[in-house]
């Protein structure tokens, strides 16, 4: 059992500049929290204020948990009356903002432990390259990953925290919906290695336009330590205009050519694929990865470029690619008592990602029936009407059975099918109840069923709902 690294009331002041507004500086502290319900003891809590919750009004139900240190905006402070207990044996910060605070002890920690740091962004297949990379790196080094999608300005701090002195490498995902953020959180973690997958229409809400987006991501490459590797994902055109903001070495992934880290001979394979994949000096092996879809060869790619980066050597990143199991919510394939296929898609969508989660629907179901379940696509701002409606042209390409549709854009998506031949009939639209109820009277064994949406639209009620049999 490694022991995390502690944290001194001196380590606190210097992370921070915060004042010590009462307490014992012989204190320690084995970990830091910002939440009462989970938060050991021998914690540190950060009482940041959330969009929901003020971390402030749960200081009194911390204390009586046993908490000795507390970090708390200046603000709040005349309104605190600390208990004896906690001025003799414990400790009180006040901070100008606590929310910042959290991420300059992340940032400490970050420099007084030994990992060298993965950072990886992009507009889809964050989540699928951080666990593919983390596959690889653990079959190596002792590794620390970002869990779930702890990727934003609370988030990538409480994971960089869990950093501990036996830790080699951290892999950690990069999540933004408006300019700055990046960044901003790339200068927390400062990487050795950076991934950027791919550019595409997400978040256009906060960005406005495709170029909005590609700067955004583009923020990454100039944090990167210059003499670390920017990983770019060599078949995006976007990606590719990137390059030129990189202040540290290049390295290209992808099916193109020009690519160092490239697959080749892509076949399926049962439910998952095989490739060929080539590391600079044409060294080459057979991988057989067990998920469907060339996007995730793709994120694939990022995975062994970024070992391939860390000197992790062929066989390593073979092993490491194999052994990934798709995560939960992102193209997790069930098979439900009827015997259908039920591709758990429901993690989240954009348009790229719902079109390659289509095409991949399509390859999947050979000669059989498939069905889509679709839900809205959030923040797309002005263009929400026309990209769905796009998404319902793909829909009716794809030679699927029936389509099923549920929320506030269910009439553009329809549209869209509609104007590309699917039949009125075989558009379902109605409430996520309503389309369990209907396709569990329809479904039948080796039918495939990819259902998707924004994280909003909890699609993973209609996965429950054709499991529940």
């Amino acid at each position: 059992m490694h022991k995390p690294i502690p944290w001194t009331v001196s380590d606190v002041l210097e992370a921070t500049s915060g004042k010590l507004l009462a307490g014992d500086r012989s204190c320690f502290f084995e970990g830091i929290s910002i939440d009462s319900r989970t938060m050991a003891a021998n914690d540190l809590f950060v009482a940041i204020r959330g969009q929901v919750h003020d971390g402030h009004r749960f200081i009194e139900a911390v204390i009586a948990k046993g908490c000795r240190g507390l970090v708390i905006e200046k603000s709040e402070a005349e309104k605190l009356s600390l208990p004896k207990d906690l001025r003799r044996h414990g400790m009180c910060v006040t901070v100008n903002n606590t929310t910042q605070a959290l991420g300059n002890l992340a940032a400490y920690q970050r420099r007084r432990s030994s990992a060298a740091i993965i950072a990886i962004t992009g507009s889809n297949g964050k989540t699928s390259t951080k666990e593919l990379t983390t596959s690889v790196f653990e079959q190596k080094f002792p590794s620390l990953a970002t869990a779930g999608n702890f990727n934003n300005e609370i988030g990538l701090p409480l994971t960089l925290l869990r950093l501990g002195y036996h830790h080699q490498w951290g892999i950690l995902e990069l999540g933004m919906n408006r300019l700055g953020e990046i960044r901003a959180l790339a200068r927390l973690c400062k990487p050795d290695i950076g991934i950027i997958t791919n550019i595409g229409p997400a978040h256009l809400e906060g960005l406005g336009s495709l170029d909005g987006v590609m700067q955004a991501k583009g923020e990454l490459l100039g944090e990167i330590h210059r003499t670390g590797v920017a990983v770019l994902n060599a078949d995006d055109p976007r990606v590719l205009r990137l390059a030129d903001k990189a202040i540290s070495r290049v390295l290209f992934y992808g099916f193109s050519d020009t690519a160092a880290v490239r697959a080749r001979d892509v076949r399926p394979a049962g439910l998952g694929q095989t490739f060929i994949l080539t590391l600079p000096g044409d060294e080459s092996t057979q991988v057989h990865l067990n998920s469907p879809g060339q996007f995730m060869i793709t994120n694939a790619l990022a995975a062994a470029a970024a070992g391939y980066a860390a000197g992790v050597d062929l066989e390593t990143i073979k092993k490491g690619l194999e052994n990934f199991k798709p995560v939960k919510g992102r193209m997790h394939l069930l098979k439900n008592s009827k015997g259908a296929n039920i591709l758990d898609d429901t993690y989240n969508a954009n348009p790229a990602s719902m079109e390659h989660a289509i095409i991949t629907l399509g390859n999947l179901k050979g000669g059989g029936r498939a069905f889509l379940v679709l839900g809205d696509m959030f923040e797309l701002g002005e263009q929400a009407p026309e990209l769905h409606r796009k998404i319902g042209a793909l829909a009716a390409r794809s030679g699927i059975e029936r389509l099923y549709i549920t929320g506030k854009f269910a009439a553009e998506v329809a549209q869209g099918a509609i104007a590309e031949k699917l039949l009125p009939e075989k558009i379902f639209t109605g409430s996520q109840t309503a389309i369990i109820t209907h396709m569990l009277l329809n479904l039948q064994e080796g039918d495939w069923v990819l259902v998707k949406g924004s994280r909003a639209m909890r699609m993973e009620t209609v996965v429950q709902g054709l499991m529940v049999l």
